[in-house]
């Protein structure tokens, strides 16, 4: 059955923290054809290299004007059905909105209002991992090797040039990590609360042990379908392996002998 068009999101944002699975949904939805090109395009240290690689006019300055931004990123974030889809971590969200009000000053009404005026008729797609101390080990781990994914789908980072080095545990980085993915997703759910947006929600677990099942699901979310026969596929590896589950297992058993977290 076709999808009513006058029903379907003409943008999307997949709402998520580090580690939550975020880039292996943006490559499902991305294999599907329908659900655009989602990337992490406003990850404000990654903007000046989306910039330089869609030619994206400098200023007198050697910036950009903002609004030049956006247009290019809806082209290239697009899928031929016209639906746009990004990546949002916590941190993003105020940079994305001061950015948007300065282009907009006309636009009264909160957060929703002034994303829609950039990107039409916008959903959220709230993400999230139950297993937070699996989810604070595997950012460790990651902060630790610099390695973020292994495979892609033409992902920028904008990160420092830092060398990674061999993975070592560090409970007090753990409990970190698992402080500020708490803190992010309160704060993602304060936003989510205050903007009165009904986000659609998926959970990491449910993605790992079905893939193409949630992929469609939030296909339906969004108003779209993928083709007949069109393959939906991930486009990064696994990076979790035994390791992750000996840290993981490590810290709750410390955590449980101290009365911890």
């Amino acid at each position: 059955m076709a999808m009513d068009h006058a029903a379907r999101f003409d943008s999307y944002f997949v709402c998520a923290t580090p580690r939550s699975g975020s880039s292996l949904l943006l490559g499902l939805l991305g294999s599907t054809g329908v659900a655009g090109r989602p990337q992490a395009y406003f990850r404000e240290p990654d903007e000046p290299l989306w910039a330089e690689r869609w030619g994206v006019r400098r200023t007198a300055g050697g910036g950009y004007d903002h609004a030049d931004y956006v247009r290019a990123a809806l082209a290239a974030g697009r899928s031929g059905n016209g639906v746009f889809g990004a990546k949002l971590m916590w941190g993003t969200l105020d940079t994305l909105l001061a950015k948007l009000g300065a282009v907009h000053p006309d636009v009264a009404g909160g957060d929703l209002a002034l994303l829609e005026r950039a990107f039409g008729r916008t959903a959220f797609v709230c993400l999230r991992r139950d297993d937070t101390p699996a989810q604070a080990v595997s950012w460790l781990r990651a902060e630790q090797t610099r390695t973020w994914y292994i495979g892609g789908d033409g992902e920028i980072s904008g990160d420092d040039d830092a060398d990674g080095h061999e993975p070592r545990y560090d409970a007090e980085e753990i409990t970190r990590f698992v402080r500020t993915i708490e803190d992010h997703n309160a704060a993602w759910e304060a936003w989510f609360s205050s903007a009165g947006v009904r986000p659609y929600r998926v959970r990491y677990e449910d993605l790992d042990e079905d893939m193409t099942g949630t992929t469609r699901r939030v296909l339906g979310f969004l108003g779209v379908e993928a083709p007949p026969g069109q393959a939906i596929v991930p486009r990064h590896r696994r990076q979790a392996d035994e390791l992750n589950l000996e840290w993981t297992a490590r810290y709750r058993a410390e955590r449980a002998l101290h009365g911890r977290h």
